[in-house]
């Protein structure tokens, strides 16, 4: 793992969740929606904010989500073909930069 912000890295073997690779403001919404029961009624109740918005907001959320989970499979299928030989660490180490710089919502 990487911070692009102040470039630490941490090298080693450890799994990194989908929820993990969540911008803050999309984990704080998650948050929200849990604590008040997954409830959008609840949420809007203690958050001021009306159902249009929250329900805005989960559609985005539940968009990422999908499409992290996506890059994650793809990935997963790049490596697969690059440890059957199929194809060269370059070539996996390419298909994975395009499949993380594709277009997002």
């Amino acid at each position: 793992m990487r911070c692009d912000a102040c470039g630490v890295e941490v090298r080693g073997d450890f799994s990194e969740t989908l929820f993990g690779r969540l911008p803050a403001e999309d984990l704080e919404c998650l948050e929200q929606y849990l604590l008040a029961g997954f409830s959008i009624k609840a949420l809007a109740a203690s958050s001021g904010m009306g159902y249009t918005v929250i329900r805005a907001k989960l559609d985005r959320l539940i968009e990422r989500c999908t499409q992290l989970r996506d890059e994650e499979i793809r990935t997963r299928r790049i490596l697969a073909r690059l440890s059957k030989g199929e194809i060269t660490a370059t070539e996996a180490a390419r298909l994975i930069s395009a499949n993380d710089n594709s277009p997002r919502a």
